[in-house]
């Protein structure tokens, strides 16, 4: 059996043991279902062991040993393990966490901040109220329908932009659970469940479209031209998608730029994506904050003056989930750094974007590839010069 093989049938049994724990999953998505049945393990250092096994005889294959090396980066924070925030995500997310400065944030700032001016909102307490309003709130029981419909009619427009010809069904669910997501998908080959967390998500008209472009057509038709691509063709990398691993930050920076390259005079989906962007960029700082040993505090303060309509539960749910959760430390570095470099491949001159979106449906790219593909684009870990939040003095 080759050596993918044999790592989608350890990562298939890795799964199936976390969920039996009820832990969250392994794969979120499945671009070659028709696999073999993979055999129990017992514990997770048994996982381990395989994992270990598989990287030495994978020695040379670059592909392979890059999945690998975030595969044990995650199991081992699983087990107890905390390495370094930078270390955690160069192996997980394929990138550093240099992060970005104060001055190319602003810049960011004053993005969103007059887009949202030219629709009438200002930037206070209730900013992101304002908008909601504005763009026409929809209740939880009119949001599914309303996203499969934006969906039917920016569908076009995706295959367009991104060459994409794969078939795929799509299913709403809806969930109410204590977690940080608002929107999820999953699924396996041309099948694609998208749940909506009524807890969390503040559904509106705009917001619909977002999401169906977010969601439905940017992840959901992505993963299922992906699995198209495995259904036709002996693909070198392995088949099982999962939110700990490199391939993510494209997917999560595509999918949230979206707009940008399919609806780019839409001024109602632009400013959500100027002000998502700036957003990003604000809980990079404190992602690297928390996991610099910061106060809890003073990244409160930091996020308050950064954005005045944050509440405090909003703030103290991100700095858990960065500083606690082995998961999400390493995958909502997906947000800031994918859409960060997305929305700069949206403003480049020439024919770039559509060659890096058209092979992003081909193929699950990494950091490394999309640098090979554009050398004169941004650095995807930040320019290095973030700022470095300080404790306040003693009184």
């Amino acid at each position: 059996m080759a050596l993918r093989d044999q790592l989608e049938q350890v990562l298939r049994s890795w799964h199936t043991y976390e969920l039996s724990r009820g832990a969250p999953a392994v794969i979120d998505f499945d671009c070659h279902p028709a696999g073999q049945a993979a055999p129990d393990v017992t514990d997770r250092l048994e996982v381990h062991r395989q994992l270990v096994e598989l990287r030495e005889a994978a020695a040379g294959d670059a592909v392979l040993s890059e999945r690998l090396a975030a595969d044990l980066a995650y199991l081992r924070a699983l087990l107890g393990e905390r390495l370094p925030l930078g270390d955690y995500l160069q192996l997980t997310q394929g990138c550093a966490a240099d992060g970005w400065s104060g001055e190319y944030i602003a810049l960011r700032g004053e993005q969103a901040r007059s887009c949202l001016a030219e629709l009438g909102i200002g930037w206070h307490g209730t900013t992101d109220q304002d908008l909601e309003s504005l763009e026409g709130p929809l209740t939880p029981d009119e949001a599914p329908e309303a996203i499969q419909q934006a969906a039917d009619e920016l569908e076009p427009l995706v295959r367009h932009a991104t060459g994409a010809t794969a078939e795929f069904r799509l299913r709403i669910e809806t969930a109410d659970v204590d977690a940080y997501w608002a929107y999820w998908l999953d699924g396996a080959g041309q099948d694609v469940r998208l749940r909506l967390n009524l807890r969390r998500a503040r559904f509106t008209t705009v917001r619909a479209r977002q999401f169906a472009l977010h969601e439905v057509l940017g992840h959901g038709l992505q993963y299922a031209s992906l699995a198209e691509r495995c259904a036709k063709d002996e693909v070198p990398w392995v088949r099982l998608l999962s939110v700990f691993s490199p391939q993510q930050m494209v997917f999560e920076g595509l999918a949230q730029a979206m707009p940008l390259f399919v609806t780019p005079d839409d001024p109602g989906l632009t400013a959500r994506v100027r002000l998502d962007h700036y957003l990003r960029l604000v809980e990079a700082e404190l992602h690297l904050a928390i996991n610099e040993g910061v106060s809890a505090a003073t990244c409160a303060a930091h996020a308050h003056a950064r954005v005045p309509f944050w509440s405090d539960a909003t703030i103290a749910d991100h700095l858990t989930d960065y500083g606690t959760d082995p998961l999400l430390r390493s995958y909502l570095w997906s947000y800031p750094a994918g859409i960060d470099w997305f929305v700069a491949l949206a403003e480049a001159p020439g024919t770039v974007a559509t060659e890096v979106i058209h092979a992003a449906y081909r193929d699950p790219l990494t950091p490394r590839d999309l640098a090979a593909r554009w050398p004169a684009g941004p650095a995807i870990r930040g320019d290095g010069s973030a700022v470095r939040l300080r404790q306040p003095p003693l009184s």
